[in-house]
């Protein structure tokens, strides 16, 4: 962003099934996180939107958020008990930029949706093989690699 003169709308517009898959995978890894770590529900009701969530999750297009699901997990993250969960992240895996996706939900799934730089930088990916950037500063030309996949595959 800072060295390539950002992204253009398409490449901007190439986030949003990224950030709507991570949302979906945060708030679906803090309901398996509060079984893991016996906390129940701030509102029981809420047991029935997680049955839901899981269900949607199984039969919806990858990276798509159809408003009954994003109902649903606006609903979810409300929740006493999903909260609870979500402070003890650490005892669970958690994309740290599962916060920032849930609380601003109502604005990633608004028509005519533009993900923000911040949005796309908070974005997650699995990464395999190697990227090399290229790009000058002052009179020094940089390369920087980014090497895939887990410490156990490279």
């Amino acid at each position: 962003i800072i060295h390539q003169d950002g992204y253009s709308l398409e490449e901007s517009m190439e986030f949003v099934t990224i950030i709507y898959s991570n949302t979906l995978q945060s708030i679906m890894a803090i309901v398996k996180g509060m079984t893991q770590l016996n906390i129940g529900y701030g509102d029981t009701a809420q047991q029935d939107d997680s049955r839901k969530l899981m269900h949607l999750a199984d039969t919806i297009e990858e990276g798509s958020m159809p408003k009954e699901l994003s109902d649903i997990i606006i609903r979810l993250w409300k929740d006493t008990g999903i909260q609870a969960c979500y402070d003890r992240a650490s005892e669970y895996q958690l994309n740290d930029s599962a916060g920032y996706y849930l609380n601003d939900l109502e604005r990633l799934v608004q028509p005519g949706y533009i993900p923000t730089e911040q949005d796309m930088l908070r974005s997650r990916v699995k990464t395999t093989g190697i990227i090399e950037t290229q790009f000058g500063l002052k009179d020094l030309n940089f390369r920087m690699f980014d090497v895939g996949g887990q410490r156990s595959e490279r």
